[in-house]
């Protein structure tokens, strides 16, 4: 979607905020002031100054109140542990980004996106508070994921328990799965913005890039094509920032579900609390319960277990 950020004062927004008051939106994003809808154009001002439009007709509503705030083409990069292999001023960059969420969790499934951010949409993100999802709030990550999902392509891919379950007692280990399936949400993105290609790709890093390949041997496509590793991807481009909140949004909403299933709340993780909740799913649902519900290979299923039979 075309879209046009703009820097105003607050002296300017109110005026703005005046003049489409035929058109104001009841729905305002968090740290919005308000949210306007035109045929064409939609209007969004935020408390930091920046309005944001969007639509085809939004350069000429644009033009209306002033040039168009443009990102620095050159920005310091900040620090992180893989950075110095990627190129120079990667942030910057239009990036299909990868993350998953849940692969620590005894309960829940393993939730993996694939996130475009054409670089036009950095500001944006940013002002709707793209940053690393574990230090965000569970509320936080809902109301990001709700605006953002309307903003860049993306694709999620879901392994549920049972699947999950099936394919390690099959032999194939947790890598391999989540090769897998970055491969396959990578792949579902470039299809999305084709003939459009993005200047790089970014793995949130789980695996050696030699082993991450070696997972994938024998896939009719591997993406391999401008294709970066980096640990604490969310820290080096908002692509994968925005994967990761996608990810973990989607992640906590089958986690609801689930304790909604069990009657109980669950807890996330793998402690000592998830083996007391597992004997507690064991009693209410029985043992065949499990495989819908947790990752039967984790220690915490023999854990629980022993709870069981110590009390009895």
């Amino acid at each position: 979607m075309s879209q046009v950020v703009l820097k105003q004062s607050g002296e300017q927004i109110k005026k703005m905020q005046e003049y489409y008051q035929q058109s104001i939106s009841p729905k305002i994003p968090p740290g919005g002031v308000f949210a306007a809808k035109l045929s064409g154009c939609s209007i969004t001002a935020y408390k930091s100054g920046k309005v944001l439009f969007q639509g085809p007709s939004c350069e000429m509503e644009a033009k209306k109140w002033g040039a168009a705030d443009q990102p620095p083409n050159k920005k310091t990069p900040k620090p992180s542990p893989n950075k110095s292999h990627l190129p120079e001023h990667f942030e910057s960059l239009s990036v299909v980004g990868s993350d998953e969420v849940g692969t620590g969790d005894y309960f829940g499934p393993i939730t993996v996106v694939a996130t475009y951010v054409n670089k036009q949409h950095i500001p944006l993100l940013r002002e709707l508070g793209v940053k690393d999802s574990k230090g965000l709030k569970d509320e936080q990550i809902s109301a990001i994921a709700k605006e953002i999902k309307h903003v860049i392509p993306y694709s999620l891919l879901t392994l549920h328990n049972e699947k999950y379950n099936q394919l390690q007692q099959s032999g194939m280990s947790q890598g391999k799965l989540k090769a897998l399936l970055h491969n396959q949400a990578i792949g579902h993105v470039l299809n999305k913005i084709a003939p459009e290609k993005p200047d790089a790709i970014l793995i949130d890093q789980f695996a050696k890039e030699d082993v991450y390949y070696q997972y994938l041997k024998g896939q009719k496509v591997i993406h391999r094509e401008n294709v970066f590793f980096s640990t604490k991807g969310e820290s080096v481009h908002l692509a994968v920032a925005a994967a990761s909140i996608l990810a973990r949004y989607a992640f906590v909403q089958h986690f609801e579900n689930l304790s909604k299933e069990a009657g109980f709340v669950i807890p996330k993780g793998a402690g000592a609390q998830v083996d007391v909740a597992a004997a507690k799913l064991i009693k209410a649902k029985g043992k065949e319960s499990l495989p819908h519900f947790v990752k039967l290979h984790f220690a915490n299923t023999e854990k629980a277990w022993k709870l069981i039979t110590k009390k009895q």
